[in-house]
Parts: C-alpha cells; sequence; structure tokens
C-alpha cells in the first residue's frame, strides 16, 4: 500500500538549505524543474515517540559519526558534540536556514 515517504524541511534560506545538502553533505539529487531539487533518502526507518502532535524530526543515520564530523570539519561545519545514549552515539549541524539535523550512528537493532 505505502510506496514511500516524502520528507520535508521548511527553512527560512531554502536556497541554501538545497545548497548544503547538494554541497556538503552530497545527497543525491534530480532538479525537477525550475532549480527545485528533490533529494534521493536512503533506506529508511521510523520510530513514534510520545510527545507533542504535529511535532517531527529528521535524523540522517550514518555508520560513523566520528567520521561524520571529521568530515564536516573538514568542509568548515560545526557539528553539536557527540552525545552517547542507549540507542546510539548521535551529533547535529545548523542548515544555513537555521534549522537543524540530527545526525546518528545507530546502536540499536535495526529492521
Amino acid at each position: 500500500m505505502i510506496s514511500g515517504a516524502h520528507a520535508m524541511i521548511f527553512s527560512a534560506d531554502e536556497a541554501a538549505d538545497r545548497a548544503f545538502l547538494r554541497d556538503v553533505l552530497e545527497i543525491p539529487h534530480i532538479d525537477s524543474g525550475g532549480g527545485w531539487l528533490i533529494f534521493k533518502l536512503p533506506p529508511a526507518e521510523l520510530g513514534v515517540h510520545g510527545g507533542e502532535n504535529g511535532f517531527h524530526q529528521l535524523y540522517f543515520i550514518c555508520d560513523d559519526v566520528d567520521a561524520f564530523v571529521a568530515a564536516m570539519l573538514e568542509k568548515g561545519v560545526a557539528t553539536d558534540p557527540v552525545s552517547d545514549e542507549d540507542w546510539g552515539r548521535s551529533t547535529g549541524v545548523t542548515l544555513p536556514g537555521g534549522g537543524k539535523l540530527g545526525i546518528y550512528q545507530a546502536t540499536h537493532a535495526r529492521p
């Protein structure tokens, strides 16, 4: 029944955030017309947590959070301090438009 998912990032500077996703995170994309980039997402998983309805977060999963932090440092991008949690190791990056992307190395079982 469900064939995919479309996640959206809302931004105060969408052109800068698109450039960041394209040039810094190097996420494959297409131009669907007029510079409107649609980014390919890697395989995904979905968790449902208790909290306020209408609030959603986007995290990218990586294989090695330390390598991710080092790669961002080489590109001049600051990351949040790495945090060790029961479910994995996490950091984050702030997009040029001011939004936040979570990044984590999963240590929990994955589907």
